[in-house]
Formats: C-alpha cells, sequence, structure tokens
C-alpha cells in the first residue's frame, strides 16, 4: 500500500472509529490497514492513533495528521475532478443515507434513470428515520428532513414536502370530524418522536401566516415514520405526515384529511454533506439529480 492509500486508510479509520469498518468501506483485508497504519506510524516517527479494545482515538500528533491528510485528500480530489471525464462520468463508490419513507417512495423507485446515466458508480444505500453521522458513518451523503443545525454540515435545499393532518375513516367515525382548532382538545393524536433525540413533536398549523403549535393527548408514541402512518390508519389517533407518505390511503379513501384550512408548515428536504470536504464528482452528480427529480415530482411530472 502506498503513501496515499495509507492516508486514506488513516482518515477512514479516524472518521469510522474503528480499523474494521474502515477496511470494509475501502474493500481491503483488515490486516492489510492495519499493516499501513504500523508501517505509516513508523515512516512519520510518531504514534498517530490511542488503540484499546473498544475504540481509536487520535493522539496530538495524529490529530494534526489528520486535519492534512484531510485537505490533501481533498485537493487531490479537486485536481482530478477538473477533468471532463471525470466530472461527466464519475467512477467507484457512493454511500447515501435516506430517510426510510421518503426513499422507498420518493428516490429508490427512480435510481434506475441515475443508474442508467452514471453506469461506473455503485450506489451504496442506507435507509433509516434516526440522524446520521456521516463521518463516523462513512456516508458521503444524506438526505434530511427539517432544518439544519450542524454548522459542520453543508446543505443544498431540494424541495419542500407539504404536510397534511388526517386521520383513519374508522377514528373519524367513532370521535367526530374536527372542524375547528379549538376542537382538537377533545381528540387523540399519534406522537411522533425523533429517533435520536426521543423528543416528541406537537402540531403544527398555520393561522393567518404566523405558526401555532398545540400539543395533542395521546396514547401511543413511534419513533418510525412508516409505523406512524401505520398507527393512524390502525385508528390510533391524528397525524401530521408528509402528503406524498398518505397519498394513497387518501386516494382510497381509508385516510381523510381534516382541518385543511388551516394546513402544517411543509418540511425542507436538504442533501447534506461535510463542509470539511471538497465535494466530490460522486456527490456532485447524485445531488444534481436529486435537485433534478424533487423538482419534476414539485412540478407533477413524476407520481
Amino acid at each position: 500500500m502506498d503513501r496515499f492509500q495509507a492516508m486514506q486508510a488513516f482518515t477512514r479509520i479516524v472518521e469510522l472509529g474503528a480499523f474494521g469498518k474502515a477496511a470494509d468501506s475501502l474493500e481491503l483485508p483488515r490486516a492489510s490497514v492495519t499493516q499501513a497504519i504500523q508501517q505509516l506510524e513508523a515512516h512519520l516517527g510518531v504514534q498517530l492513533l490511542q488503540r484499546t479494545t473498544r475504540q481509536v482515538s487520535l493522539t496530538l500528533d495524529g490529530q494534526a495528521y489528520y486535519e492534512r491528510c484531510v485537505r490533501l485528500l481533498a485537493d487531490l480530489e479537486e485536481a482530478e475532478s477538473c477533468f471532463p471525464r471525470v466530472l461527466n462520468n464519475p467512477r467507484g463508490r457512493l454511500r447515501v443515507d435516506l430517510p426510510g419513507a421518503l426513499g422507498r417512495m420518493r428516490v429508490i423507485p427512480f435510481l434506475p434513470e441515475f443508474c442508467e446515466r452514471y453506469p461506473e458508480l455503485e450506489l451504496q444505500l442506507s435507509s433509516n428515520d434516526r440522524l446520521v453521522d456521516l463521518l463516523r458513518e462513512g456516508a458521503d451523503c444524506v438526505l434530511r428532513v427539517g432544518e439544519l443545525h450542524d454548522s459542520s454540515l453543508v446543505g443544498r435545499h431540494l424541495a419542500d414536502l407539504p404536510q397534511v393532518t388526517c386521520a383513519s375513516a374508522a377514528y373519524l367515525e367513532r370521535h367526530g370530524h374536527p372542524r375547528q382548532l379549538a376542537e382538537l382538545g377533545g381528540h387523540l393524536a399519534v406522537n411522533y418522536q425523533s429517533p435520536s433525540s426521543g423528543r416528541t413533536f406537537d402540531f403544527e398549523f398555520s393561522v393567518d401566516g404566523r405558526l401555532r403549535t398545540l400539543p395533542m393527548r395521546s396514547r401511543v408514541s413511534v419513533n418510525n415514520a412508516d409505523a406512524y402512518v401505520a398507527a393512524c390508519r390502525a385508528g390510533l389517533g391524528l397525524i401530521q405526515a408528509p402528503h406524498y407518505h398518505v397519498a394513497a390511503g387518501l386516494a382510497d379513501g381509508s385516510l381523510r384529511q381534516v382541518l385543511g384550512e388551516w394546513l402544517p408548515p411543509s418540511l425542507p428536504l436538504h442533501a447534506v454533506y461535510p463542509s470539511q470536504r471538497q465535494l466530490s464528482p460522486r456527490v456532485r452528480v447524485f445531488v444534481d439529480w436529486l435537485v433534478e427529480l424533487f423538482g419534476r415530482q414539485a412540478a407533477g411530472e413524476t407520481q
């Protein structure tokens, strides 16, 4: 393994926190990665990593070397990306994390189009609703719903996802159809809890151009978007969800929209990547394609 590959292995170990995970992401034997770091430390004459049975951490020398390696590797990728072949037909593995329902319903069905356009890219997808740590988990790009608060990340706006308030037809037959916000006190909601923080989200409505927040009574809480809609379908209470996730139920009548005069605010959707990395051609073409895809969906060209 040459010096450049050893630097790649070193930065991946730091970001993933383990030799084994780094070796898997680079598709190398763990022994090769271990040997490369030993040779790199011997060449530099310093210890870069503190190793224990449970974790790997940087020494002070390792921290300084890591920061330089990140800049050097980014500069190299930027230099290579100047050439038309790399820009127009990037190759390699692209690791992307998607929210479960959004990926299943709004991205994955259209991926054949992307794969045909960029045949030398290999996509590695993970799908869940928790907040993914890009660096620690080795993702190149993550789709996030909601406002961005992490200053270490760069986000490109993809869409604003309209939301609706709805309930199952069976629930409304038993509990009545709320016509005013004041009537929500007599109703139940399915609570959605953040899988990362455990925070429960109140209902929100746009009222005369202002945001109004209403806490709701609930007997059931979930931390997964599909379970949230399933609980609503089962008649356990009202929910506020992106329209695409409940569109089929609204169309077949099993779900019904309520309080349509006071819509929940739309949810911003961003493609996110680490700010300290140069945007690679692989990530750039994928994000550009997502902008195009969600633009078509917003215009009604893709159902």
